[in-house]
């Protein structure tokens, strides 16, 4: 299994892909979260996430800044990695190849979830390094005090962030085994992150108390209920308390384990041309 994930870490790394992926959350962090709320304060200009005030872009606030995307939008980024990862072998023909040298399915697919979680970490960590930068940046620009959160507070943060972001990952990579594509998952994923587990909130839980409930127990909403327990701005898209956040941290850890666990025996079950 170890030489599967070196494996699979090396064809992560070269995968042009994977750095373009990477280079689109830290943009898109880097634009919403800072970017333009201090445009908004500096030139008094209106647009997305202009309402926050100047003490919520200090480096204090690091912590819920970093995880505020996780639970859609930078999450549908590490979502598309999840399945490039698995699905490209479907799509390239590669299955019967790899399997030919000897590891048996379950150390390969073994192997792709431990880059993947890796690989999770590394966005998760880019995210907060991003973050602090910017934030120092205005701090001084702004003569503002420089105050960090607290090691512990890094550590649950960066903790978190990597809980949601590795679950998307295993989202990504079960949806790749179940459809044996890559465009489809992609595109199933989107539609789920990005549509509706937004409109069920904004929509449809305000109408009906059985969707409300039924809420409570999904992936998304939990992800954005653990990011709002540590601090993330309630006026980012998918981020909500609707449950406390040790909850939300076991169910989001309940569908990581059931997300790899599901995959895993699809692709042990089913035919893999």
């Amino acid at each position: 299994m170890l030489r599967s994930f070196h494996a699979e870490a090396v064809k992560l790394v070269r995968r042009p892909a994977s750095w373009l992926l990477l280079a689109i959350a830290l943009v898109l962090a880097l634009i919403f979260t800072y970017l333009f709320p201090y445009a908004s304060i500096a030139g008094g200009t209106d647009g997305p996430n202009t309402d926050r005030t100047l003490p919520m872009l200090l480096p204090d606030q690091l912590v819920g800044n970093s995880l505020g995307g996780l639970p859609v939008f930078l999450g549908s980024i590490v979502l598309i990695l999840g399945v490039l990862a698995v699905g490209g072998e479907y799509g390239w023909g590669t299955w019967k190849t790899v399997l030919s040298q000897g590891p048996t399915r379950l150390e390969v697919y073994a192997g792709k979830l431990l880059a993947l979680a890796a690989a999770a970490l590394v966005v998760v960590l880019s995210v907060f390094a991003v973050g602090a930068v910017s934030s120092a940046l205005i701090a001084v620009a702004e003569s503002q005090p420089v105050h960090w959160p607290s090691a512990g507070d890094l550590l649950t943060g960066i903790g978190a962030g990597w809980l949601i972001a590795t679950m998307w990952a295993m989202l990504g990579a079960v949806l790749a085994v179940a459809l044996r594509a890559v465009a489809l998952p992609v595109g199933l994923g989107l539609v789920w992150m990005l549509a509706v587990q937004n409109l069920l909130a904004a929509i449809a839980a305000p109408l009906l108390d059985w969707v409300a409930q039924v809420q409570k127990g999904l992936p998304g909403p939990n992800a954005g209920s653990l990011a709002a327990a540590l601090g993330a701005p309630g006026d980012t898209p998918g981020v909500a308390a609707a449950v406390g956040g040790g909850q939300a941290a076991l169910v989001v850890a309940g569908y990581l384990v059931a997300f790899a666990a599901v995959g895993g025996l699809l692709l042990q079950r089913r035919d893999i041309g």
